[in-house]
């Protein structure tokens, strides 16, 4: 039921997030290119904006492989924070909406089996390691941010570097939890 009531919840918020319109903000620029097949594997979360979705969730993984029909497969995964070993995890689809660079895609969890672009949210690549060692990823609207890694700490310069670009595109940063 707990599942249930996410999606429900998840397609509400999304049809209410698309009535609304950012003002004021800058272009959101995302990086030259994105090759999707090293931008696939686990990839670790050491900071993120947090939302109801991920409440409770620590240790938090991403996990991306490719589809037979060419999309991609999300795996989200996480500890519950103050249980006794349980974890929570979410299955999604995403897909290219920028094929010059592939560094826009839209991510939907709710019905999975089919493309609903008004149940998708945006999942723009906004800083990603010529190595494939770490990503920063965003929205246009500045409410959602991820800083994702390979291994499950970064550098903290590394970090530094990324909180920086971050706020200079307008992400509020202060608002990030860690691990």
């Amino acid at each position: 039921m707990k599942k249930l009531t996410k999606t429900l919840f998840i397609i509400s918020t999304l049809f209410g997030l698309g009535a609304c319109s950012s003002t004021n903000l800058p272009k959101l620029q995302t990086v030259e290119r994105v090759d999707l097949d090293r931008y696939q594997g686990v990839w670790h979360e050491i900071a993120r904006i947090d939302h109801w979705f991920q409440e409770g969730c620590i240790n938090s993984t991403a996990n991306y492989s490719m589809r037979d029909d060419g999309d991609i497969r999300v795996l989200n995964q996480c500890d519950v924070e103050n249980s006794d070993g349980e974890t929570d995890e979410a299955i999604g689809r995403a897909w290219v909406v920028d094929q010059e660079s592939n560094a826009k895609l839209k991510v939907q969890f709710p019905l999975k089996g089919i493309k609903l672009p008004f149940l998708a949210g945006d999942y723009w690549i906004i800083a990603l390691e010529e190595n494939y060692q770490y990503a920063m990823v965003g929205d246009p609207k500045r409410e959602y941010l991820w800083i994702l890694a390979r291994n499950e700490v970064l550098p903290q310069s590394d970090l530094d570097n990324l909180l920086k670009q971050a706020k200079d595109a307008g992400f509020p940063i202060e608002q990030l939890i860690y691990k």
